[in-house]
């Protein structure tokens, strides 16, 4: 697809896409919020149940039409994808302190060329080897801050972004078969049914719901997840996967940001230098994508 600059058409483009990363972070404050009265796989099962039958009505015309052998790929990028979620919120659930959190998970872009290589035989660009020790040291970073002694929060982070990352190249093979808005409905379905499951067997659940916790889901599952969905879905649509990539990245910039403002986190200073640098790696494993992004701005 080819845009000037000043297109209308990509600066609409842009704008969804900052909304749909401003969205993604404030996900995470209604997760965290939610997690006071839910069990967490519970919650990440319910939101992501909810969300994959509300896509599901839309898609309801492309799921009839699919293969059985296109169900049976969906659905195998859902269960990885569900266990990738399921240890996500369970980091969640025991973070102190969600910036930092978002800035590990995130590190499951830089990982995807990893990935692809060790298991696919991939060829990895001269940015992805860079940013590769960029981001290692950052985790670094943050997990020194008492000696080598890595949070049970970061951990969890950081085995979610490398299954994301599996979840991620999966995914794209599977999407070349399978229209997007039938796979989404399928895999957050799955999803859903994965952690409730993992919940069945190992959570209590609680008696009552308060008007809370159904808030924080409705919130979750409309806002968190399918607004998202379709805004994101719609802003692609306009614009190129490198430009979209581009303006994804803020997404960890945003969650700490709103994690300051909704519950008061600070970062020391090798916390910010920890995910400044996961940051940078970010940038640089985007380069080539930053750089056509900055050439059609000037």
């Amino acid at each position: 697809m080819s845009h000037t600059s000043a297109s209308p058409v990509v600066f609409k483009a842009d704008m969804m896409l900052l909304l749909v990363t401003v969205l993604a972070a404030i996900s995470w404050m209604f997760s965290k919020e939610a997690l006071d009265g839910f069990p967490p796989l519970l919650f990440i099962g319910t939101r992501f149940l909810f969300a994959g039958l509300l896509l599901a009505i839309p898609g309801y015309s492309g799921l009839k039409k699919l293969t059985k052998h296109q169900w049976k790929a969906s659905s195998g990028v859902g269960i990885l994808f569900g266990i990738a979620m399921s240890t996500w919120i369970m980091g969640l659930f025991y973070a102190t302190h969600l910036g930092e959190g978002s800035f590990i998970t995130s590190l499951a872009v830089v990982l995807v060329p990893l990935i692809s290589w060790l298991f696919f035989g991939d060829a990895m660009s001269r940015a992805s080897w860079i940013a590769l020790p960029l981001a290692f040291a950052g985790m670094g970073l943050l997990s020194l801050q008492h000696g080598f002694r890595p949070e049970l929060s970061q951990l969890l982070f950081f085995t979610a972004a490398l299954l994301l990352s599996m979840t991620f190249i999966l995914n794209g093979r599977a999407a070349a078969h399978v229209p997007a808005l039938a796979l989404s409905a399928i895999q957050l379905s799955i999803v859903g049914i994965v952690a409730i499951a993992l919940s069945a067997g190992v959570e209590e659940w609680p008696e009552t719901w308060t008007t809370d916790m159904w808030w924080w889901l409705f919130l979750s599952v409309t806002v968190g997840t399918a607004a998202r969905f379709f805004l994101q879905t719609y802003a692609q649509g306009m614009t190129t996967p490198s430009h979209a990539a581009v303006i994804m990245i803020v997404e960890p910039v945003w969650t700490a940001t709103f994690a300051a403002l909704w519950f008061g986190e600070t970062m020391s200073l090798s916390q910010l230098f920890g995910c400044s640098l996961i940051f940078l790696s970010l940038v640089v494993n985007r380069w080539s994508a930053v750089r056509m992004w900055l050439a059609r701005k000037s």
